[in-house]
């Protein structure tokens, strides 16, 4: 598997039967793919689609909210976008995966914008982490030898102390009180590869192989 498949494929384990999940653009949504076809789970997108299935190259006029070809399974709906937005405001979301530029060990988020590039718009990410009752952030550990998994977030955040969860390529981690907790580490790496890899403060205690890889 490449780098977006271990991501997309260990969080698929985090969603459980019964779950309202919402996938951001990107890596987030190909995390319908790995969901196992034994878990009832059900995805939304937030541009009017309750029960979205899998990414698809067939013709079709359904697209998820990143504008990519999906499918809608059995039992879906259309919905406006007053709807789908008082799904996520209310409170009615279980989960929300969601890429980011950046991520800090306090939980902070941000992903909507590089000062000084043009960028479409912030999108629903605003309104997804601070609705969703779980949230995992979902990104590859480093940008160009840099680490995306910082002390403090550097870039103008989409949210404060919102992120539950983050997951890499490399490992694992829960946002706590006390601080960023590694939890797995991919087989291919050691503790050691992902502390020099991260800028954030890791506690570590138990660590385990990296699920599902």
């Amino acid at each position: 598997m490449n780098e977006k498949e271990i991501i997309a494929s260990r969080i698929a384990l985090e969603l459980k039967d019964g779950d309202l999940v919402n996938l951001g653009i990107g890596i987030p949504t190909l995390v319908a793919d790995y969901v196992p076809k034994d878990k009832l789970v059900t995805f939304q997108a937030e541009n009017g689609i309750i029960g979205l299935g899998p990414l698809t190259d067939e013709e079709t006029n359904i697209v998820n909210a990143g504008g990519m070809k999906a499918t809608i399974l059995i039992g879906g709906a259309f919905i406006d976008s007053i709807t789908s937005f008082t799904f996520i405001r209310g409170g009615h979301i279980d989960v929300t995966v969601l890429g980011a530029l950046e991520v800090d060990q306090e939980g902070s988020i941000a992903s909507w914008i590089i000062p000084g590039k043009k960028v479409p718009g912030m999108g629903g990410a605003m309104d997804l982490v601070t609705g969703a009752k779980k949230v995992i952030i979902a990104l590859t550990h480093t940008n160009k030898g840099q680490s995306k998994v910082l002390r403090k977030c550097r870039l103008p955040l989409t949210a404060a102390h919102q992120a539950n969860m983050i997951v890499t390529e490399m490992a694992v981690m829960r946002v706590e009180k006390d601080g960023l907790h590694l939890l797995e580490v991919h087989p291919d790496y050691t503790i050691e590869d992902v502390v020099n890899a991260t800028e954030a403060d890791l506690i570590i205690n138990n660590v385990e192989r990296m699920k599902g890889v």
